[in-house]
């Protein structure tokens, strides 16, 4: 599904973002690599995407910035991994946001309960900030975790971005 139009030089910064994130999928994939997913077997697994619209959509969040594509051995062959940028992490708060208004305006039947944030060191909820609400500790990303969330129980890291 191709746009008829681009909002990437627009005045308005919530039209920028959403040229780079309102493709269908996109903010899907962006959502597993936050949660850690990095090979596109695992995204296309997970998400129940064609190859073909996962290959766009890949291909474009490289492109912005938003994930890097990097080399790994898969026995004989050379494969790639999709990691998270500065950029991509940076995304977090728009993920989480999206999130608490999915958990407070839609429903559904199997959900496991809102997702949350969760700063591990402390074992409390908080929000994407600079400190946890709970202990006023800085927060580090390597320090949270979502509960609650799509992927199944328990809690799940968040990926750190690269360089």
């Amino acid at each position: 599904m191709s746009r008829r139009i681009t909002w990437a030089d627009a005045a308005c910064p919530i039209a920028r973002a959403a040229d780079v994130l309102g493709e269908p999928w996109t903010l899907l994939i962006l959502r597993n690599a936050t949660a850690g997913t990095t090979r596109f077997e695992d995204f296309r697994a997970q998400l129940g995407i064609a190859d073909n619209v996962l290959t766009t959509r890949l291909t474009k969040l490289v492109d912005r910035g938003l994930l890097t594509k990097l080399p790994y051995r898969d026995g004989g062959r050379t494969r790639h991994e999709y990691r998270l940028t500065q950029a991509g992490s940076d995304a977090l708060p728009v993920l989480h946001a999206l999130g608490a208004w999915g958990d407070a305006h839609t429903s559904a039947a199997d959900a496991p309960g809102p997702m949350t944030l969760v700063h591990t060191r402390c074992g409390q909820l908080t929000r994407p900030g600079a400190k946890c609400d709970a202990c006023g500790k800085p927060l580090a990303r390597g320090d949270l975790a979502w509960r609650g969330s799509w992927l199944g129980e328990g809690e799940i890291p968040l990926a750190d971005p690269v360089g």
